[in-house]
């Protein structure tokens, strides 16, 4: 007997969601990339110049976070507290996990780099979890760094080595509109003695319902098409919902004027040939006119969230050269921003 659990919805080489509301997210893919998708163990012996470690935060969501700490020139002992990022992986609010081996090549790259401490959150997924359901875990993982600098909570590696008055977003494509929207919701909150430095919104999923000019006619890169971004957004968005949302569309009618909410500084990396150039750089003129303080990097002749590739860092130079170029850029961020 044919089964009656037919594909409803796919994004090709990603996501399958099926007639009972399963979701596959194997990748079928071209293989040679597939290792990019693949989970990172965690190891709290340094390998790599960082060790890693998972740790639950929420027994009963099950909310989870990977730490990420700095190897020190001799050995385990760090002598000064570290600024804290707290990243929010990308994936359209669909796909991918904070152990996938693209975040943790490039984490364990910026935590060397800027002598950092990283807490990279697990976030739920849609469409089991929509909207706003990654915000929320954005949200829940704050308060508990606050709960962990106020001694409420333990977590040995963040005792240690963090500095919770250094506090720092970090998110990669839709990742950077929820360093936006947790900005903006912890903006007025009692959190000492966490205090929120600064965001950094690298190729950041901003959208609006009618797709601008760059969506429509530049050219797709392996890392997103017209069509995931359409698919994820529609699987991801709570019912009824457009890319007008507040959470994709941060500067539009429907979302909270900028003017109004308490921001830290932040840091926008736009990509040349990002589908989303033009929406993310409409974000960074409203924000300016708003009287936030925001800078903007531009990636030259890349595409969207360029610096996962591996592949590319190592068989292309201007790629690789981008790359190197995006972590000088964050480090120097965040040092201007350290009292």
């Amino acid at each position: 007997m044919a089964s009656n659990n037919k594909i409803l919805e796919e994004v090709s080489g990603w996501l399958r969601v099926y007639h009972d509301n399963s979701v596959d997210r194997s990748w079928t893919g071209p293989p040679e990339v597939e290792f990019l998708m693949k989970p990172v163990p965690s190891h709290e012996d340094f390998k790599d110049g960082v060790a890693t470690r998972d740790v639950l935060i929420d027994p009963n969501t099950g909310l989870s976070v990977r730490i990420y700490i700095p190897a020190s020139e001799n050995g385990f002992h760090v002598q000064d507290k570290m600024p804290l990022i707290l990243h929010f992986h990308g994936g359209g609010f669909c796909i991918s996990q904070a152990d996938w081996f693209m975040y943790y090549h490039f984490y364990a790259w910026l935590v060397r780099s800027v002598r950092a401490v990283c807490v990279s959150v697990y976030l739920r997924l849609a469409p089991e979890h929509r909207l706003p359901a990654a915000c929320d875990d954005a949200y829940a993982a704050f308060l508990w760094l606050r709960d962990v600098a106020r001694g409420e909570m333990s977590e040995s590696w963040l005792k240690s080595y963090a500095d919770f008055g250094r506090v720092f977003l970090v998110g990669d494509s839709t990742g950077g509109n929820i360093v936006h929207d947790l900005a903006a919701r912890v903006g007025g909150l009692e959190s000492e003695p966490v205090r929120l430095a600064g965001g950094v919104a690298i190729h950041p999923g901003f959208l609006r319902a009618e797709p601008s000019k760059s969506f429509l006619e530049l050219a797709e890169s392996p890392l997103l098409t017209r069509d995931m971004v359409n698919k994820f957004m529609g699987l991801a968005l709570p019912i009824g919902s457009s890319k007008d949302h507040p959470i994709t569309c941060p500067m539009g009618a429907e979302a909270p004027p900028l003017a109004g909410l308490k921001l830290p500084p932040m840091l926008v990396v736009v990509a040349e040939k990002d589908l989303l150039r033009d929406t993310e750089l409409e974000y960074c003129e409203a924000m300016k006119e708003a009287g936030k303080d925001v800078e903007v990097m531009m990636n030259p002749g890349m595409g969207h969230s360029f610096y996962f590739n591996k592949l590319a860092i190592e068989a292309d130079p201007e790629t690789k050269a981008q790359a190197e170029l995006l972590i000088e850029r964050i480090k120097s961020f965040i040092t201007r921003q350290e009292i």
